[in-house]
């Protein structure tokens, strides 16, 4: 049955399940996530590390600034690093942290291959023990203070795995904090590092000999998965990886919740040009109408997918991203549950629906923008406008 698209869609609660001594919270609401985000500051007692994609000097970014100056003032290790591309935050904005004792860097690559790398990860880790990571930037859409927001998921998590993101954040201060770091040691931590407590496993993504452990990991659960359930801002995959997709749909069910609305048209054109691949292999396609979506989460089976990457090349192969994959039957039945309430405020995208749209001109859109997307980057393709 087509889904009905509502404009009355309201995000859940947040909600918690115990896996393996760890408490893991989703936060789908924006209120929500900058209060998780306020609290996990205002809790650090001995170190607080953060890093993000975008930071803005907005309400939020000013409110998340004095946070860490109290943390600081209160004798805190606080450790921030921003990616210069995507920030609009830079050293002057975070002055008065700087003079308190904080340590600030951008992650700025010069200009050669590594300047199209984006530091795309998003994380608070305080004491070691505890984090907030997720899809979510600083900035006041992202956190329900605006009047168009995002629609993203942020992560609560409490427990011993937690030292393995910890450790993960000391290998790109390192980087980071190096004048002329080494291109070649990122590329070869990236394509080996995972970090393992039971069920959980850390996972990382970006530049690397071979393929990341997070783009190695979730091609192998495809492989052979039997049922797939997506929320995804960015879909734009390679061809091997929509074939996973239409390979998964033929063995069992996949359901694709995608973007209608987005900051970037051309993204959404390039989702688009996929449709008759997977349609045509029987992918449920699902197009998310309340809000701009920036929700990263896939289900595969019993294992579920959260953190910053997209399912697009960008995250799959350049983009250092983190990802944290959990093996449980509850959390993934939890999280199915979830998916299938954003399904129903989409619409339904069948193959009439599809071919209606599909004319010459917005076929020639399409498959333009999936060309640009998938070569140059998201801050560029966005000015072209290609709805």
């Amino acid at each position: 049955m087509p889904a009905s698209p509502s404009r009355d869609f309201q995000s859940p609660p947040p909600f918690t399940n115990a896996v393996d001594g760890h408490r893991v919270t989703m936060l789908a609401r924006g209120e929500d996530r900058r209060r998780a985000l306020l609290a996990m500051i205002d809790e650090a007692r001995e170190t607080l590390d953060l890093c993000f994609y975008i930071y803005a000097k907005d309400r939020a970014g000013v409110e998340v600034r004095e946070a860490l100056v109290r943390a600081v003032r209160r004798g805190v290790r606080t450790r921030v690093i921003l990616d210069s591309f995507g920030s609009e935050a830079d050293a002057d904005f975070f002055a008065d942290f700087i003079d308190a004792g904080g340590s600030f860097s951008c992650f700025s690559p010069r200009l050669t291959q590594r300047y199209l790398i984006r530091n795309h990860q998003k994380m608070v880790i305080a004491d070691g023990t505890k984090a907030v990571f997720g899809g979510f930037n600083i900035a006041d859409d992202y956190f329900g203070l605006e009047e168009d927001n995002w629609v993203d998921l942020g992560i609560r998590i409490e427990g011993p795995g937690v030292a393995g993101l910890a450790e993960w954040f000391n290998l790109l201060a390192g980087w980071t904090s190096t004048p002329r770091p080494r291109f070649l040691a990122v590329r070869r931590t990236v394509k080996r590092w995972h970090r393992v407590h039971g069920p959980l496993e850390w996972l990382v993504g970006g530049p690397s000999q071979g393929l990341s452990s997070w783009a190695r990991r979730v091609k192998a659960d495809l492989q052979h998965g039997r049922s797939l359930h997506m929320i995804m801002a960015y879909f734009s995959p390679s061809k091997q990886a929509l074939q996973l997709v239409g390979r998964t749909a033929r063995r069992g069910a996949a359901h694709l919740v995608l973007a209608a609305r987005s900051d970037n048209t051309a993204t959404v054109s390039a989702t688009r040009s996929l449709y008759d691949y997977l349609l045509a292999r029987g992918v449920e396609v699902f197009e998310f109408q309340p809000a701009k979506l920036h929700t990263k989460l896939i289900v595969v089976d019993d294992v579920v997918y959260l953190g910053s990457a997209n399912f697009d090349m960008r995250s799959l192969y350049l983009n250092l991203e983190l990802m944290l994959r959990i093996e449980d039957p509850a959390l993934a039945e939890r999280m199915r549950a979830f998916v299938l309430q954003h399904e129903s405020a989409s619409e339904h995208i069948t193959a009439d629906v599809h071919r209606a749209r599909a004319g010459l001109l917005n076929r020639l859109r399409w498959n333009l923008s999936w060309l640009l997307v998938t070569v140059i980057d998201y801050t560029v393709t966005r000015r072209l406008n290609l709805g």
